[in-house]
C-alpha cells in the first residue's frame, strides 16, 4: 500500500512541476510575455488583467501542491 501512494504522489509531484513551470512561462514580464498571446495584452498599462490574476491563483495552486507533495515524498522515503 505504501507503494502505491508513492507512485501517486510522485506522478502527482512531477505533474504539478513541469504545471508550474509552464504557469511561470505564461506570466507576463515588464514588456508583456507569453500571456499577451492568450488575450492579457489589452488592458496592460491598467495593471493586472482578469487572465494574469487567474493565472497567478493557477500558479500559486500548483506550487502549493508541489510543496506538499515533496513533504509527503519526504515522509514516505524515510520510512521505507
Amino acid at each position: 500500500m505504501r507503494d502505491v501512494m508513492l507512485y501517486i504522489v510522485l506522478v502527482i509531484n512531477v505533474v504539478s512541476m513541469f504545471s508550474l513551470i509552464g504557469g511561470i512561462l505564461l506570466h507576463s514580464g515588464r514588456g508583456g510575455g507569453l500571456s499577451d498571446m492568450f488575450g492579457g495584452g489589452g488592458g496592460a498599462a491598467l495593471g493586472s488583467t482578469a487572465a494574469e490574476r487567474n493565472l497567478n491563483r493557477i500558479t500559486f495552486v500548483f506550487a502549493l501542491i508541489w510543496i506538499l507533495t515533496v513533504i509527503a515524498l519526504s515522509f514516505l522515503f524515510v520510512r521505507v
